[in-house]
């Protein structure tokens, strides 16, 4: 799938419609609504980044699906999610978030970004698919009020 197309797949009346409607919920509601991420949102609970990314930001969150969090290794998600790994948790989850407003014609144009958690992502091109790091990008341009969402097929981990 090229970068530059929108989807439908995740169309809840706001999210990637062609007919530009102003988004109704932030980052966090038009993720929670879409339906696959009901683990990613319980990391962000867990993390306690709910607050900081409904937020004013703008964000920009490359957003791993439930099947995603899935391929971790057995046991990983559950361990992340207890309160003496927080930390951990926090640095994977801002790893998945850039500050400001990047939609996928500008995300084409870079070769790599700063994430939340002061580590960058390198993004390439292959094949006409985009990467992120060894992510494929599957959806983009999720529009929500404060900021966008772009899908990947796989959970980033910091170094």
């Amino acid at each position: 799938m090229s970068l530059l197309t929108s989807t439908s797949a995740y169309s809840g009346g706001h999210m990637g419609d062609k007919d530009h409607t102003m988004p109704s919920k932030d980052v966090v509601e038009t993720a929670i609504s879409a339906g696959n991420f009901e683990t990613l949102a319980a990391a962000l609970s867990a993390a306690g980044l709910v607050e900081t990314l409904k937020s004013e930001g703008p964000f920009t969150v490359f957003a791993p699906t439930d099947e995603a969090f899935a391929m971790l290794p057995a046991g990983t998600v559950e361990m992340l999610l207890m309160p003496a790994n927080k930390q951990k948790l926090i640095d994977i989850l801002t790893y998945h978030v850039v500050a400001g407003d990047v939609k996928a014609a500008d995300v084409i144009k870079l070769s790599s970004a700063e994430t939340l958690n002061g580590q960058t992502v390198s993004i390439k091109i292959l094949d006409g698919k985009v990467f992120i790091n060894n992510a494929t990008v599957t959806a983009t341009d999720i529009e929500s009020t404060n900021g966008i969402i772009h899908v990947i097929d796989t959970v980033l981990i910091p170094e």
